[in-house]
């Protein structure tokens, strides 16, 4: 569908932008295009758009001075639906950034907000059927029904192309034409580990205090899936991570800050302004200058404070609502999470803002004192993405990392002790799974033999089982010949169903030794993934043993 592009593209970027030309060229018309934070979404798109009577829309009315600058920054000229004064804003930033505008009225490629894109659709009505693709960032958001599907069925003529970090939805809806969406494929781009591996993206360690005692269990859920905000100012407020009236200082997002990432760049998620004021004062008390923004701070006030953030003249940035999704933010070097979150994708945008790459930066430094990652796992974690919807227990993912109570650190669950300062957390209780995390070689002898009677219960002979059913029948009077056939049958479809389970299981074994692991890390990674210890799997019965091969293939 474009020609050929001037933008200068990383190598994963020009395979992307090729896949997608080539589903659109298959006859696919909306397409959804999944990259992750920080690994250059507005270069993909600035590429594509170049030289095509195009829309790139803005989900958040503030979010269209930053897809401008990042048009401007690939010097692709652009035209701004929006008011006189964003207009003349938008221009002053360009060339304060540029030395030069890139706004056009009459350019090939707009830049527009959403609810300014639908007020506006009379006087854009001679306009709006000649545009032949439409751009949307953070498209999860786009569905039939809301405002961004509004938005997009405006352009009659047009093909889509939809980017996000995150394809899901906290209500489980799905983005496919044929569920709640507008999207025909989804084509998932390099992953955030692979970005990470080949340099594009930083490093990252992870700090989880322990001695928080967030309690969300009352917090009600909005209608998108996440927490709602006074719920979580209130959660915040009683928990202790901040000085407050109902609250003891006990995860004090200021001294863990100086203890783990002295002197490092930072920004600060907090949940309301409140909290957000309590923590600037306590920054700025103890010599570390902070300010506070949202998104009702002014945009020239806001630049000025990036600028100076970009120069050290503040050292944390404490923010509500406002560096989340779509923004682009000076490299940052330490993220401390004092606003929990339900979502997925606002974790992973979150996460995101210290990955991206600076001069000197060996690791981006993670401080979570409200469990998002314990609720979430590791945003490079690999993961399956689907168009279609899910229930939220589909949505929902095992706790697979813990926080190491001598230092902080948090590491995969599956590691028996903590790769930063070596310490071992003895179980208490040798003789249950879930102190052993499915560990089968840290099980009491006497537990283990017992599991070991069960799944050998399972491999006797068919008639072996039949006449022991028989003996059982006989004892108690009801024995006839139908049952013994039938149970016949079932130990043989057990057998068989384990038989298919116990090669899957030896694959998928050897797919976790091949990548170095040990015996008990095997054990534990089997257990955090499928609920279920090795030796229990080996004892399940024919529907459960198939429904588990299911899984396991998957």
């Amino acid at each position: 569908m474009t020609g050929m592009s001037t933008i200068k593209l990383r190598k994963y970027q020009t395979v992307l932008n090729q896949r997608i030309n080539d589903a659109w060229l298959n006859g696919a018309s909306n397409i959804l295009a999944v990259l992750p934070t920080g690994g250059g979404k507005t270069v993909c798109i600035s590429s594509l758009v170049e030289g095509i009577v195009s829309c790139v829309i803005a989900h958040r009315q503030e979010l269209v001075s930053q897809i401008s600058l990042a048009l401007a920054k690939n010097g692709i000229t652009h035209r701004i639906i929006g008011s006189q004064k964003v207009i003349k804003m938008i221009v002053g930033m360009h060339m304060l950034q540029f030395g030069r505008s890139y706004y056009n009225h009459q350019a090939k490629t707009a830049v527009a907000g959403v609810d300014t894109l639908i007020r506006r659709g009379d006087e854009l009505k001679n306009w709006l059927p000649t545009v032949k693709l439409w751009v949307t960032d953070e498209a999860h958001h786009l569905t039939k029904e809301n405002k961004w599907g509004k938005a997009v069925s405006m352009f009659p003529n047009a093909k889509g192309l939809g980017v996000t970090a995150t394809p899901l939805r906290a209500d489980g809806r799905g983005l496919g034409r044929e569920f709640d969406g507008v999207m025909d494929v989804m084509i998932v781009g390099s992953s955030m580990r692979q970005l990470i591996n080949d340099g594009h993206l930083t490093e990252y360690r992870i700090f989880a205090p322990v001695t928080t005692d967030l309690d969300l269990t009352e917090v009600k859920l909005t209608a998108s899936g996440d927490y709602s905000k006074k719920g979580i100012s209130e959660a915040v407020a009683n928990s202790g991570l901040v000085v407050h009236e109902k609250s003891t200082v006990v995860g004090d997002v200021v001294s863990h800050y100086q203890r783990i990432a002295p002197g490092k760049l930072g920004i600060t998620f907090v949940p309301d302004m409140e909290t957000g004021r309590e923590i600037e004062a306590q920054f700025n008390s103890v010599g570390v200058p902070a300010v506070l923004v949202n998104a009702k701070t002014p945009c020239d006030q806001r630049a000025a404070i990036l600028r100076k953030f970009a120069t050290k003249e503040y050292m944390q940035l404490i923010n509500v609502d406002l560096f989340g999704e779509g923004f682009d933010l000076p490299a940052i070097e330490c993220l401390s999470m004092a606003r929990p979150t339900a979502s997925y994708g606002l974790f992973v945008q979150m996460f995101g803002r210290v990955l991206r790459l600076m001069q000197g930066k060996k690791h981006g430094l993670i401080i979570d004192h409200v469990g998002n990652v314990a609720k979430h796992g590791l945003p490079d974690a690999p993961r399956q993405w689907t168009l279609e919807r899910k229930t939220k227990k589909q949505q929902s993912v095992p706790t697979t990392v813990k926080s190491c109570p001598a230092c902080t650190f948090v590491y995969p669950r599956f590691k028996r002790e903590c790769p930063d300062c070596g310490y071992y957390p003895e179980p208490v209780e040798r003789r249950s799974l879930e102190h052993v995390d499915g560990d089968l070689t840290e099980l009491h002898k006497d537990t283990l033999a017992t599991m070991r009677g069960e799944v050998d219960a399972v491999n006797r002979s068919v008639e072996v089982q039949v006449e022991e059913y028989r003996a059982g029948l006989y004892q108690g009077g009801k024995w006839n010949d139908a049952h013994c056939r039938r149970k016949h049958k079932e130990v043989i479809a057990t057998q068989q169903s384990q038989k298919v389970l116990r090669d899957n299981m030896a694959q998928w074994g050897g797919n976790q030794r091949a990548e170095g692991r040990s015996n008990d890390e095997i054990f534990k990674i089997f257990y955090i993934t499928f609920d279920i210890d090795w030796l229990s799997a080996q004892a399940l019965g024919c529907d459960d043993a198939s429904a588990l091969n299911e899984r396991i293939k998957i």
